[in-house]
């Protein structure tokens, strides 16, 4: 149930993604064309081991009658478990109104079935839905399980059952190993909603939510289970998205798990893939322009205090300097057929250049959390680069600048970097994710960069619900600020669809609007209203809310400090800067004011395809 698509699509994609085996969902094999046994024959064909067979629903009832066809019931599972050469079903905890809330009764009635399932040399796991009208705790389903004393009846211990009801994993030592029959995963979001539903809709793949799943997995290790570890994730998403992509992502998060078990218990003997090298800041942000907006795009950069100071030495690309700040301009179209004056032309960020401790580990780690480096053409004299390839596309790059590093591909233009307007460097870069994508994006950046997700929040936008999450190193230096419109649904879209932002940093925001409307730099207007509304709710010194109205500044504070941030219009199709200055330790990204920015944005693209017509 993790992934989309038939059968057939689902044993593929786990075959492909490196999985060793499944769990067979019954709805899966109902809807198939194939037998039990040409099921059996395909996973063997794809080197798929068959591990579990679920789930088999309200098997005890207080009414004997309905309890007698329950049985037979089982019964015809276990014919059908036999073709497929498994030997454990899931048997959940019963939300039936007729379910048995005697302990000793319903430990009776699982012993029956384990008794009919053991005659055949087969299991069953018994498991503790959270919601189970009686049996809703793992304690209560090993209660049950303990009273029936049959050799063929253990647990299943599911991560979200468990942990969703605040359980306590370390209870797991109390149970011998040899009643631990099957383990299933799930991460999941904080949420305060009913506990049905965030099962159904938001589990999530370890290290993608907010359970303590290497815990989780270290208690269920340490008690003596040594069998599959399978992942059950209900999610809305995966439901909808490629199954190939969605089973990598599976597989990554179960290589973060390995990881991250190993690191909180070095005695366990687990493998390690190479640590994330420290990542120190930006090399370069690379855009991806045409023939329209590559001009346009060169122009602002002028006007933001930047120089063209290289060419890459085989390919269409200009290097733009100002302080540490470095922006590309990729031409990847310029023929005379794709420069359109009438309109913006596309602009996207097409690639992060990352300064890695070590670029060639930064490489072999991507590559054991499956992210294999990309193809790339090497010219004459240029430097060894690896990339890999983020969910939404983007290109991340592993480098080092200096001599004999990535700046070596660039020709000296002549120019050498001016005072220019204040910029010191990179503070941040905003994307736009996917619909599809945004969970996996988390975890990619987690798992092979070594970034940390940071707390995941929602907006009001002008254009439907925006959910926000950033990406950090432990100290700030990189920071990536991830975004998803969280319900886009139907033709209808806003004049900037999956904007993306570079943010440059400086020590006088002010100063750098100055510079920059002397300049003539496009920068966006800010409404009245909303400094008359700041005035209002921040004491804001005289002088700095003066600044503020003039130069249509935004001012966003949290329990530590402040953040001034000003931005360009769009650039192209999707692309703006931001100039932003935090204070006092000021840890956010500007997130209360995005729907200001963004009906502004709005607007200003509104003007300009009005005048263009």
């Amino acid at each position: 149930m993790c992934l989309s698509g038939t059968l057939e699509d689902k044993l593929d994609a786990a075959s492909a993604a490196g999985f060793d085996g499944v769990e067979v969902f019954e709805p899966d094999l109902v809807a198939s064309p194939w037998s039990p046994a040409e099921l059996a024959a395909r996973c063997a064909d794809l080197g798929l081991s068959i591990d579990l067979y679920q789930p088999f629903r309200d098997l005890d009832s207080t009414d004997p009658d309905r309890f007698a066809r329950n049985l037979r019931r089982a019964e015809a599972k276990f014919d059908v478990m036999a073709a497929l050469g498994v030997d454990t079903v899931l048997v959940c905890s019963s939300v039936a109104h007729d379910a048995v809330e005697d302990a000793d009764r319903l430990a009776e009635q699982l012993a029956t079935a384990a008794g009919r399932a053991h005659e055949r040399g087969l299991r069953i796991a018994y498991e503790a839905l959270a919601w189970g009208r009686h049996v809703s705790t793992w304690e209560r389903s090993w209660d049950t399980v303990r009273r029936a004393d049959s050799p063929a009846l253990g647990l299943c211990l599911d991560s979200f059952h468990v942990l969703s009801r605040g359980g306590d994993p370390a209870g797991f030592a109390a149970v011998p190993a040899e009643k631990l029959f099957f383990l299933q995963l799930a991460d999941a979001p904080r949420l305060d909603m009913d506990v049905l539903q965030w099962s159904r809709h938001h589990r999530l793949f370890p290290g993608q939510g907010a359970f303590d799943l290497p815990g989780f997995l270290g208690a269920v290790l340490a008690a003596g289970y040594a069998g599959p570890l399978s992942l059950e994730v209900f999610n809305d998403v995966y439901r909808q998205a490629d199954p190939a992509r969605t089973a990598v992502d599976a597989m990554r998060s179960l290589r973060w798990l390995e990881e991250a078990l190993a690191l909180r218990r070095p005695d366990a003997g687990l493998p390690l893939p190479p640590a994330a090298p420290a990542l120190s800041g930006w090399s370069f942000t690379e855009l991806a322009v045409d023939g329209a907006s590559g001009p346009q795009l060169a122009a602002v950069l002028g006007a933001l205090g930047f120089t063209h100071t290289g060419q890459h030495r085989s390919k269409p690309v200009q290097l733009w300097e100002q302080g540490t700040a470095r922006v590309l301009l990729n031409a990847f179209d310029t023929r005379a057929d794709a420069v359109r004056p009438s309109g913006p032309g596309v602009a996207s960020v097409a690639a992060l250049g990352l300064e890695s401790a070590d670029p060639g580990r930064s490489a072999a780690r991507a590559e054991a959390m499956c992210a294999p480096v990309l193809p790339r053409t090497r010219g004459a004299a240029e430097a060894q680069l690896s990339a890999v390839a983020a969910p939404d596309g983007t290109q991340v790059f592993f480098t080092r600048t200096g001599p004999d590093g990535w700046p070596a591909d660039f020709l000296s233009t002549g120019e050498r970097p001016g005072p220019g307007a204040g910029i010191t460097g990179v503070d941040h870069v905003s994307l736009t994710q996917p619909f599809d994508a945004f969970d996996e994006a988390g975890l990619f950046y987690r798992a092979v960069l070594g970034l940390e997700p940071q707390e995941v929040t929602e907006l009001a936008a002008p254009f439907g619900l925006v959910r926000t999450r950033a990406v950090t190193g432990p100290d700030r230096a990189v920071r990536l600020a991830l975004s998803v419109s969280a319900l886009r649904r139907g033709g209808w879209a806003p004049g900037v669809p999956e904007p993306q932002s570079i943010a440059l940093a400086t020590d006088d925001v002010v100063a750098t609007a100055r510079a920059l409307r002397a300049a003539g730099a496009p920068l966006l207007p800010v409404p009245a209203n909303y400094t008359d509304d700041l005035a209002a709710r921040v004491d804001l010194p005289e002088e700095l809310l003066a600044a503020v109205r003039e130069h249509g500044l935004m001012y966003e504070q949290d329990a530590h400090g402040g953040y001034l941030h000003l931005a360009t219009d769009v650039l192209g199709d999707r692309v703006f800067f931001e100039v932003v200055q935090r204070l006092d330790g000021y840890d956010g990204y500007g997130t209360t004011d995005a729907p200001v920015r963004m009906a502004a944005h709005r607007r200003r693209r509104q003007a300009t395809t009005s005048g263009r017509r």
